[in-house]
């Protein structure tokens, strides 16, 4: 792999091919996707690496120390040497990036390869290909952030730290000294806390943006212009809070601060400058100086950083890792907005390039971004193709079909998991239908397989999965446990040669996914059914019979007012069950494609800041749409689901399968209806129709290739989400 180096006794960057690093326990290997250049931090140490050694040493007066202290205990040459070849050798760049993880280390269960995180630490988040990130310095991306901004996570985390150390009240005025990137952020968080910012700075353009930021008033601070705005904003009492966000070695920003703070007012030092604080000033005001150490609590800590020891809420409640999440949520729900301050984004090969424009001030820059190789795309960086999802190759020949039954043959049943739904939507159905036995429950704990066996009959109760897969006599089984489950155990049964019910999702990942159809591939068994059953609601059946054939391409508008889930839901484990739109996103989807006659080529969704609304528009063979819209932040009382279909002069209206209505012109055509209490989604029809493909040996009621697009389009989702363009199926019809 690659990776941004540097020769701190020659000044030397370069872009090495370095082994890559192994995937520790306790951690997880990144594939970076952007970075982030600390146009302060990192430039100072690209600067100090360019100077002579005498100039090295007047910058780094504390490693001088440090070294005298060398002489004195090891004497001269052993110093020397020591010296030399720690100067003499390459050290990493960078400390802030984005990326998606390849390996989980052992002991890490809240993130999965190929989710998107954030990571920090200037020997874990570096300028490289590929990263080993410990526990505590890495945090999953909420839904819907983009990659490149939450690239911005460690100085995000800097300047949040710094912000909590100031202890800002609503109502509070602040001066921040110093607009580079730090101070920037720290106006911003500000700004969202309720504070009025000063901001002071001699570049003209960094106030102008902090001001469209939000800031209240910027200025030079050599200028009368800022002492008037906290004169005017504070009554002439001077700020609550200073942060100081600038670095250099001028004495004028402590100076500054202690002149327009007000009495015991809050000095806090985010940035690296000089700090000679006149005392008479500081004394007579009786000012409060702190330090901001970096990410927050735990920085420095290896058993913290190192070993993924976590420090309890409550007594630490902010800590690096809590620091890094808090922002990304901000981000994601548009508190804070990196988008202004990326002055340049480069591709990572150009690293060396980009570094020495920088340093000659050829590029002037708040943030400047590397963009590695096949990133995750952005729409601003959106320069090539819509991100294509891998193909999905769905098995056509060699499928060995069940052997046909005898009519009056019971069907044998299993069920894997008897939690809410089985026992509300799917067992009461089987329970009392002829031609069906339950025969075994399969849960984790015991006390839930008793009560299914009691409450629907079945013949037996166990923990054991193996076993039941191993029954000759069991015909199909039922999937109906947690969504992160669902995958392995439907591969699992079909290799067992049992037919499969699986409620929604299929699958989570493509990974997921791929491996299913792997097992129908190697087992030849492709009896295998997903829990879509809208698409057997008789009203919506009958509805699509009186709207009849259309010879045109339609549009379809579907509404999914999903509402918000009880506290404690399993389904907000989005780190280990996904999110919820791909928990039940499928079912809109399998409904519009089989309105539609085909499955989508592509998928194109947007996200709405702070919560999981989202819109989804599918594209279709023949030029038809379907958009998608679900929301959770609706009012209780809406219908959960409505539906227009528009084709040939024509609409199909469905409210929430309650009513449905064909419009044909100027008149109503037809209309049928429910009462509300009697809403039939579909779940009989559909277990009905699975038991008769069971039984007769005749191909199930979805054709596989439809199932394994539906879940295809749904995964397609979260990378559309993420690129910000549309991602074409491969492979679909």
């Amino acid at each position: 792999m690659k990776q941004v180096v540097q020769n701190y006794k020659s000044g030397e960057l370069a872009v090495l091919d370095v082994p890559v690093p192994g995937c520790k326990p306790g951690g997880v290997l990144v594939r970076s996707a952007y970075s982030l250049i600390s146009t302060g931090t990192e430039l100072m140490k690209v600067s100090e690496a360019g100077m002579s050694m005498v100039g090295k040493a007047r910058s780094r007066p504390d490693q001088v120390a440090k070294v005298m202290q060398s002489v004195a205990t090891n004497g001269v040459p052993a110093t020397y040497r020591k010296v030399m070849g720690k100067l003499d050798s390459y050290t990493p760049l960078g400390y802030s990036l984005c990326g998606v993880v390849e390996q989980v280390g052992t002991g890490i269960d809240d993130v999965k390869a190929g989710d998107l995180v954030a990571c920090a630490g200037n020997e874990h988040a570096l300028h490289a290909e590929l990263n080993w990130v410990p526990k505590n310095l890495y945090a999953q991306l909420p839904d819907g952030l983009a990659p490149r901004h939450a690239a911005f996570g460690t100085v995000g985390s800097i300047a949040l730290q710094g912000v909590r150390r100031g202890e800002p009240q609503l109502g509070d005025v602040a001066l921040v000294i110093g607009l580079g990137l730090i101070g920037q952020l720290v106006a911003q968080l500000l700004t969202a806390s309720g504070v009025r910012v000063v901001g002071a700075d001699p570049d003209p353009a960094r106030c102008e943006l902090a001001e469209r930021l939000g800031a209240a008033a910027c200025g030079d601070p050599s200028s009368a212009a800022v002492e008037t705005a906290v004169a005017e904003l504070t009554g002439g009492h001077g700020v609550d809070q200073v942060y100081l966000a600038a670095g250099g070695g001028s004495n004028q920003p402590v100076e500054l601060a202690a002149r327009l703070c007000r009495d015991r007012g809050r000095v806090v030092d985010i940035g690296k400058c000089r700090l000679d604080l006149p005392w008479n000033a500081y004394y007579e005001k009786e000012l409060d100086v702190r330090f901001s150490r970096s990410y927050g609590p735990g920085r420095y800590d290896p058993e913290y950083e190192l070993e993924g020891r976590d420090y309890p809420i409550g007594y630490v409640r902010w800590t690096e890792r809590r620091n890094l999440a808090c922002f990304l949520d901000l981000l994601a729900r548009g508190r804070v907005d990196v988008e202004p301050l990326v002055s340049h984004i480069a591709a990572f090969d150009d690293a060396v390039e980009t570094y020495q424009r920088l340093k000659d001030g050829e590029l002037k820059a708040v943030a400047v971004l590397f963009r590695y190789p096949d990133p995750v795309e952005h729409p601003a960086e959106a320069t090539a193709p819509a991100v294509a999802v891998p193909a999905v190759n769905v098995p056509a020949a060699d499928v060995r079909r069940s052997p046909g039954r005898a009519t009056r043959t019971p069907v044998r049943l299993a069920f894997v998991g008897a939690g809410n739904y089985a026992t509300s939507m799917l067992l009461p159905h089987l329970a009392q239908r002829d031609g069906v036995t339950l025969s075994t429950v399969v849960t984790t704990t015991a006390l839930s397989a008793a009560n299914a066996k009691r409450k629907f009959g079945f013949a037996e109760a166990t923990t054991d999965l193996d076993a039941v897969l191993g029954d000759p006599a069991i015909d199909a089984v039922f999937v109906v446990t947690r969504h992160s489950s669902h995958a392995e155990l439907t591969r699992k049964a079909l290799l067992a040669d049992k037919a499969v019910f699986v409620e929604k999702p299929l699958a989570l990942t493509e990974d997921e996914l791929a491996g299913v159809l792997a097992a129908v591939e190697e087992s030849g068994n492709d009896r295998l059914q997903v829990g879509f059953n809208r698409r057997f609601a008789p009203l919506l059946h009958e509805a699509r019979a009186r709207f009849g054939a259309r010879t045109g391409p339609a549009s379809l508008r579907y509404l999914v007012n999903a509402g918000r889930l009880q506290h404690g839901s399993w389904y907000l484990q989005q780190g280990t069950e996904g999110s919820r739109f791909a928990g039940e996103g499928g079912h809109f989807i399998d409904t519009a494609s089989w309105l539609l006659g085909a499955d989508p080529v592509s998928v194109y969704a947007l996200a709405a800041p702070g919560n999981e609304d989202l819109q989804v528009v599918l594209r279709y063979p023949d030029g038809s749409t379907a958009t998608l819209t679900y929301v959770t932040t609706g009012p209780p009382g809406f219908p959960k689901e409505t539906l227009d279909l528009i084709a040939d002069g024509k609409v199909l209206r469905l409210d929430d399968f309650a009513r449905a209505a064909v419009y044909d012109g100027r008149r109503r055509r037809w209309v049928g209806s429910r009462l509300p209490k009697a809403r039939d989604k579909g779940q009989s029809a559909e277990l009905a129709a699975f038991i008769k493909a069971v039984r007769t040996g005749g191909p199930m009621p979805v054709p596989l290739a439809s199932l394994a697009a539906t879940t295809a389009a749904t995964l397609a989702v979260r990378a559309a989400l993420v690129g910000g363009v549309p991602v074409t199926l491969e492979g679909a019809r």
